[in-house]
């Protein structure tokens, strides 16, 4: 049998992977690749730094695919660069989940095994799906949210070298008897105020590693997910974390849960984490969907 790459007509695929990959995550790369090069003609690069993933893009502009072979910060740090190179929606994306979270591939129903995740991506197809962009101009793929989430990632960070995941469970506790930020929360064209524990937006149902913090998302409907929860006082906070581990707050009396197009965060200085990377604390944030505005080859 031929290679595929000796077809004529072949598709022209680019692979990346986290350069600091340990020696099992390397292994399965390799079987992943063998299965994606059963279809395609697939160069593999090994990336350390945002710097180096937009270089890697730019030397291979015509690639009919880029598969982020990775976790959700692997596959939001590709579908940013390629925002950055102005290559969306153009160039397609694909995905296979080797993070320990993999939330976004949850909600895409991604096999959990990279093997077969790459067996399907290779015989799946490109439809477009939704993203969002924030008021920085960060692309958000799978979830966003300021809050208490925000800022027990925050509080978790000096001692999680010490604690491992053990520290964002103090964290969490801690912010339970915090001040909940006064903000205005604009969802298009209204506008809700108050305090509020936390405030989410995103395409994507999960996030931490299967909690549903938007139960209802979905990736194709042409709006994004609102979560605004009012919980100002102890026990709404307690009870809003009850119903998050459930995924039942959209029925909660104190939690706003609809759709929108775009949403605005202005008020007290809060943190944000996209896609799980945690910002500084600020006034104001912005987010606006952008329909259809990244393709993806996913599973039929």
């Amino acid at each position: 049998m031929r290679s595929p790459a000796n077809v004529v007509g072949v598709n022209s695929w680019l692979a990346v992977s986290n350069a600091n990959a340990g020696t099992s995550d390397e292994e399965v790369i390799a079987r992943a690749l063998s299965a994606l090069r059963e279809v395609a003609d697939v160069e593999h690069v090994a990336t350390d730094d945002p710097d180096d993933l937009a270089a890697a893009l730019a030397k291979h502009p015509d690639v009919d695919l880029v598969i982020s072979m990775g976790g959700d910060g692997s596959l939001h740090a590709v579908v940013q660069a390629l925002h950055d190179a102005d290559r969306l929606p153009g160039t397609p994306v694909g995905l296979v989940p080797l993070g320990t979270g993999n939330d976004f591939a949850r909600t895409l129903d991604l096999s959990t095994d990279p093997v077969v995740a790459a067996h399907d991506l290779a015989n799946g197809s490109v439809r477009p799906i939704d993203l969002i962009l924030d008021s920085t101009g960060r692309v958000v793929v799978n979830a966003a949210h300021v809050g208490i989430g925000a800022e027990a990632a925050a509080r978790a960070e000096p001692v999680k070298p010490a604690l491992g995941p053990i520290a964002y469970v103090l964290g969490a506790i801690s912010t339970l008897f915090s001040r909940s930020a006064d903000v205005h929360v604009t969802i298009d064209d209204r506008t809700l105020s108050g305090r509020v524990a936390q405030v989410a937006v995103g395409n994507g149902r999960f996030v931490g590693g299967g909690g549903e913090l938007l139960p209802h998302a979905v990736v194709d409907d042409g709006a994004m997910d609102v979560a605004v929860a009012f919980a100002a006082r102890l026990p709404q906070r307690i009870a809003y974390a009850l119903h998050l581990r459930r995924g039942t707050h959209p029925g909660a009396d104190f939690v706003h849960y609809t759709r929108a197009q775009s949403v605005r965060v202005e008020g007290e200085p809060v943190r944000c984490t996209t896609d799980g990377e945690l910002s500084d604390p600020r006034t104001e944030h912005g987010w606006e969907l952008l329909a259809g505005g990244l393709a993806m080859r996913l599973p039929d």
